[in-house]
């Protein structure tokens, strides 16, 4: 479709209608249905989009799901939470008591827990946790406040610790349940991206893997011509496009060339068709989250922090290393000696394989891994080279004949990275950091993007949980280099903390 100065062309991926939410299965009143055809405004043709209302309904729907499963679930997490804090205190709550079951959700809405998801596309539990230590910690503070109303009896630190820390344990595991339960009731969230090919073919790539329930069922690209108008033209299409594919969410990546129909696009998106809005800015790509909003009297700026690590933030890192490494290797020791064995007995060879890798500022290091091959298996590597299943730049074969038995369960489990910890103690690599390569795949990174080993490669990090050798090498450099640029301990516990499921569920390859 061809526009008065633009062309619009538009890619319908899945012609088959979205599963609709039954009114039956999530009812709706017809004092709410009144206010959703209050809500949907005219399109610029100057009437009410055909199917408006139902779409507008299914959105409506989707969001209340997600919003009342999670305030179920603050509710279930203040009753577990209360009931420990009481039965350790030997105390029972007063009639009023049931009061603090409310009290969570209004902690909640000031916390703005209940509507971030509608705003998101991958909606997360852990990215959450900042704001769930801060809800429960206001909670409890005001539990303090009212102990008189709400417990018959006095608690005590302990207690007040109790209830603190199993309010926050528990909200993460209910949250979490309760996004699972609700993505099982709703259908997947229908997306329309409009943008560039090469952005729609990377964000086709990445939803599959993710838990998020959404699926791109269009593609509508502008690109600028010559003359005449193409605001009004291209708008009217992308109404028409959300009506006829019953788009929940609108994709868009600002385009450079044509800011004001990147504008409108928003506008119209937003308010004349009432579905949610994301964009897609390529600035990003360069600076990471790693920014400040800053506004000068209607005028936003975007505060880039600077790149790498300051000496404190290097000395706060390397501590969390030096202590979780110490942990680690006391606690496990005797599995490293049950796997030493197995690796022993399976195989001739050495326990430990060594192998160069390039580190921090461009250094050799040794990295140390238990071995997992036969003897003498990189001689046998360039025979193997047509069967590599890895992306670009990267070595790697699902089914390795030069796999040990042993090698392979380890593998699977990522068991043969834990002599790293060795590596960490030593100061040559971090718990978490960018990837180490191969003195060969390391001189195919070039130019600015060398800038990723200003900080010590880790054991883990971005490019690990999200399946390191299913990662092309130009990928995994842009990954690494938003990690440097946007490093915070947070980030570091929350990398740790989902490599533990990536190991359990046996995605090693």
């Amino acid at each position: 479709m061809k526009g008065p100065r633009g062309d619009v062309c538009v890619d319908d991926l899945r012609s088959r209608p979205p599963e609709r939410i039954s009114a039956r299965r999530w009812p709706v009143g017809r004092a709410r249905m009144r206010r959703i055809r209050g809500h949907v405004p005219r399109s610029l043709a100057g009437r009410k989009p055909e199917g408006s209302i139902s779409r507008r309904l299914e959105i409506v729907q989707r969001e209340s799901v997600f919003r009342w499963s999670l305030a179920v679930a603050d509710v279930v997490a203040a009753i577990v939470a209360l009931q420990a804090c009481v039965l350790l205190a030997d105390e029972r709550l007063t009639p009023l008591g049931l009061l603090a079951l409310p009290l969570a959700l209004v902690v909640g809405q000031v916390q703005r827990l209940y509507s971030r998801d509608e705003l998101l596309v991958n909606k997360t539990t852990l990215d959450q946790a900042p704001q769930l230590f801060q809800a429960a910690t206001l909670y409890t503070l005001l539990v303090l406040l009212l102990e008189p109303v709400f417990i018959d009896g006095t608690l005590q630190g302990r207690e007040v610790l109790v209830l603190w820390g199993t309010l926050m344990l528990a909200a993460l595991i209910m949250r979490r349940l309760a996004r699972r339960a609700a993505r099982r009731i709703t259908s997947a969230e229908r997306c329309l991206f409009v943008g560039s090919d090469e952005s729609y073919a990377r964000l086709l790539s990445k939803l599959p893997d993710g838990d998020c329930r959404a699926q791109l069922v269009g593609r509508m690209s502008l690109t600028p011509s010559a003359s005449g108008r193409q605001a009004d033209c291209a708008a009217v299409t992308l109404v028409r496009l959300i009506d006829e594919l019953r788009v929940h969410r609108v994709i868009i990546e600002p385009n450079e060339a044509l800011p004001q129909l990147t504008l409108d696009f928003v506008r119209e998106a937003s308010k004349a068709t009432s579905v949610r809005v994301s964009l897609l800015p390529r600035i990003l790509e360069v600076v990471g989250s790693a920014i400040e909003v800053d506004d000068l009297d209607g005028l936003t700026l975007l505060g880039v922090r600077r790149f790498g690590l300051s000496r404190s933030a290097r000395l706060l890192k390397r501590g969390l290393d030096v202590t979780v490494a110490c942990a680690g290797l006391i606690v496990m020791s005797p599995l490293l000696l049950v796997v030493s064995i197995l690796i022993k007995l399976g195989s001739a060879g050495p326990v430990i394989f060594r192998q160069a890798r390039i580190g921090r500022d461009g250094q050799p290091l040794e990295m140390w891994k238990f071995r997992t091959m036969i003897a003498g298996a990189d001689a046998l590597k360039a025979q193997l080279a047509e069967r590599n299943d890895a992306a670009a730049g990267l070595f790697k074969i699902t089914d390795d004949p030069r796999i040990t038995r042993t090698g392979r369960w380890l593998r699977r489990t990522s068991l043969d990275e834990l002599p790293q910890l060795v590596n960490v103690l030593r100061g040559e690599m971090s718990l978490v950091g960018p990837r180490p390569l191969i003195s060969d795949e390391d001189g195919l990174i070039i130019g600015l993007d060398r800038r990723r080993l200003q900080l010590t490669p880790g054991m883990t990090g971005h490019w690990q949980i999200a399946g390191s050798s299913r990662v092309p090498l130009a990928e995994m450099v842009k990954i690494d280099y938003l990690y440097v640029a946007g490093w915070s301990l947070w980030t570091d516990m929350k990398i740790m903390l989902r490599t533990v499921p990536y190991m359990l569920a046996r995605r090693g390859l």
